[in-house]
């Protein structure tokens, strides 16, 4: 099972440039697509859903049954036969509950009755939602819509699953159910996660690619991403009216309010100035966060 991206870019009105020059190849496991608003995640999952298509560049599948890899381009009903996409702003029927809902998409994408029911009634349970599958969608709350969203992603049994965003507008809870849900549900699949939330991969995924303006800055596991940062965290204390301008001189990951000032952390290749050394500054242990801001900052055009 396979999915390679090649030197895709997409181009929109005006010169604008979505994606330039991406490419990656992946296998089974959670990819976890991090990068800021606006860096191009979003274009990325619609083209690997087959609903944009890329103005340069190829996307190639071979499933898990496949002998010879198929351009999702040119043909993409090879792929859409094995793919669950959660899209964000993910939308239901308000006066639909969850089992019509899904008994709904169900004939959509092709599925029988009786075989439909029964998928149904196991991804219900799967994301915990068997109790309420009866009342009205428009009066569940934004987790449990999500829930319903990765459901229908997963009527078909994917080989290739993409969520974006999942997250976005969840509270703290619903988010640690989600990511939780996630890691469950991967197997033998590639699972792809777009999010701008590091939290939301640090725990699941097993590679991690980070995006910018577009472009693919680097893609590893979290191991490997942490250990590009190693000696480079520092923290210490300051006074809290030193903040603002702190900021500005220094790439800040963090800060925490203390009785005696203000817990700072920062990401930089040595001890940020002499300042930092009096106030005790000492290298820590670095954090996904960290690596994540210091290899966007680092990236071309990046800065703090």
């Amino acid at each position: 099972m396979e999915l390679a991206i090649e030197g895709v870019s997409k181009r929109y009105r005006g010169n604008v440039w979505g994606l330039r020059e991406f490419s990656l190849t992946l296998e089974p496991g959670i990819l976890g697509l991090v990068g800021p608003n606006g860096a191009g995640k979003s274009t990325l999952m619609r083209i690997l859903a087959t609903i944009t298509q890329p103005t340069e560049g190829t996307v190639t599948w071979k499933g898990a049954d496949d002998r010879k890899a198929i351009d999702i381009v040119q043909a993409p009903n090879g792929l859409r036969a094995v793919l669950g996409y959660l899209p964000q702003g993910f939308g239901v029927y308000p006066n639909l509950n969850a089992i019509e809902f899904l008994e709904y998409l169900a004939a959509i994408k092709g599925l029988s009755g009786r075989s439909a029911r029964q998928r149904i009634d196991e991804l219900l349970q799967v994301v915990n939602l068997a109790e309420a599958c009866k009342r009205p969608l428009g009066g569940y709350s934004g987790g449990m819509k999500q829930r319903v969203g990765i459901a229908q992603a997963l009527l078909n049994d994917p080989q290739l699953l993409i969520v974006d965003e999942p997250t976005a507008g969840l509270d703290p809870e619903e988010r640690v159910r989600f990511r939780n849900l996630l890691s469950d549900l991967s197997g033998e699949r590639i699972v792809i996660l777009s999010t701008h939330i590091v939290s939301d991969v640090e725990a699941s995924a097993t590679q991690i690619a980070l995006i910018r303006q577009g472009h693919l800055i680097h893609c590893a596991t979290p191991e490997v991403l942490l250990r590009g940062v190693d000696g480079k965290v520092w923290e210490w204390t300051v006074p809290s009216a030193e903040l603002t301008a702190l900021r500005e001189r220094h790439l800040i990951s963090g800060t925490i309010r203390q009785s005696d000032g203000v817990r700072v952390r920062a990401v930089a290749d040595a001890m940020p100035g002499p300042e930092s050394a009096r106030l005790g500054a000492r290298s820590v242990p670095p954090r996904l966060e960290d690596a994540y801001l210091y290899f966007v900052s680092n990236s071309k055009g990046g800065g703090p």
